[in-house]
């Protein structure tokens, strides 16, 4: 700013020192628009998109959905005829709240003013995978490919081939592209990562999973996802102490605080119970907000630390609705086993036989339940 302004003063041949502000912010000059201007109220929208895509990422990282609030509310003048950024966060912010269909509207009218906005087709292509719409998700990712990185092109795939029976093949071109890509940046390399370690559990290669995980908590940036599945993962190894050490390091979220307390209990420590009873007001005053986002985290809640498996089926039934992963299907078949009601499981098992899904976990559960 200062620059421009000495230029503009040696053209017009003053010769008194120029005017240098303080304080950074302060204002020298309004441009010339005014607020019903379209002009104007496009660069408003751009401003809010830009403000609501970063308190969607900070939820994300930080698993506190207080800033999926603050981001609608920085969007609630972007009505009327949207631009494709502010379509598109919309249905990020959509997605979070499991509004799955508005999402996909939403994302799709991005895409039409935007054909090559990379992030609303890998969005939509997530989205259909949540929904076990593996068809719809590999269109998706074919629709990347001329547009996204090669790591991006090749992990999009990876996830659809990941959940269809080629686990292997998916593990050997994620790794491949992501050693060809040295220069990816950390947030990048964390979701690859993440995904390597997921696909290495299912091939039942603990020691493998681990090290991905780690290489991707060494990078540094917090991500609640990544967090909450390393948990998973040390539960399922039988390592529940080292999920305080990493609650301590990373912060606490609904879904990390549900793994410590699971830890807590098979440790059998005495705040186990006070940190159950947190957890059940928080469920209770969600469900009074009719904000019921986190029905699989419940289901998981009321049957590994409640002891009811009855209401935990009911939670679970209700999740697979609209959520259709791994972690989804784990809880429901537990649930499932836990009352002896294979009927209720059904759903499930007809996605395990069709889609191909290699996971022996599920199969043994689903073995059991048959």
């Amino acid at each position: 700013m200062v620059a421009l302004l000495l230029g503009g003063f040696c053209a017009a041949g003053v010769v008194a020192a120029p005017h240098v502000p303080k304080d950074e912010a302060t204002i020298l000059e309004r441009l010339p628009l005014r607020r019903s201007d379209p002009v104007a109220a496009e660069l408003r929208k751009l401003r809010g998109a830009a403000l609501a895509r970063r308190y969607f990422e900070l939820a994300m990282a930080q698993g506190d959905p207080r800033y999926v609030g603050y981001a609608e509310a920085a969007l609630r003048d972007a009505h009327d005829d949207p631009p494709a950024e502010v379509l598109f966060v919309r249905g990020l912010l959509k997605q979070y709240r499991h509004d799955f269909s508005g999402a996909l509207l939403d994302l799709e009218a991005a895409l039409k003013h935007d054909p090559e906005l990379i992030g609303a087709r890998s969005w939509r292509a997530a989205i259909f995978m949540v929904g076990a719409d593996y068809a719809a998700a590999r269109e998706e990712c074919r629709g990347l490919e001329p547009l996204a990185s090669e790591l991006i092109a090749t992990g999009c795939r990876a996830a659809v081939d990941g959940a269809t029976g080629k686990a292997r093949p998916a593990y050997d071109a994620l790794k491949a592209a992501l050693d060809g890509r040295k220069d990816a940046g950390p947030e990048s390399r964390l979701w690859v990562l993440t995904r390597l370690a997921e696909l290495a559990e299912r091939l039942e290669q603990p020691a493998t999973a681990e090290r991905h995980f780690r290489d991707a908590l060494a990078l540094g940036v917090r991500d609640d996802f990544l967090l909450a599945a390393y948990a998973d993962f040390l539960l399922e190894q039988g390592r529940p102490k080292e999920i305080d050490a990493l609650v301590r390091k990373w912060g606490h979220s609904d879904n990390l605080d549900l793994r410590l307390t699971l830890a807590a209990k098979a440790l059998a420590l005495p705040e186990a119970q006070k940190r159950a009873q947190a957890l059940s007001a928080r469920f209770a005053a969600a469900a009074l907000r009719g904000e019921r986002l986190h029905l699989g985290e419940e289901a998981r809640f009321l049957l590994e630390l409640q002891g009811d498996a009855k209401g935990a089926l009911e939670a679970a039934v209700e999740n697979w609705k609209s959520q259709r992963e791994p972690r989804d299907a784990k809880v429901l078949l537990e649930a499932a086993l836990a009352v002896g009601d294979r009927k209720a499981a059904a759903p499930v098992l007809r996605w395990l036989a069709q889609s191909g899904l290699e996971d022996a976990r599920l199969r043994r559960l689903a073995a059991k339940l048959q």
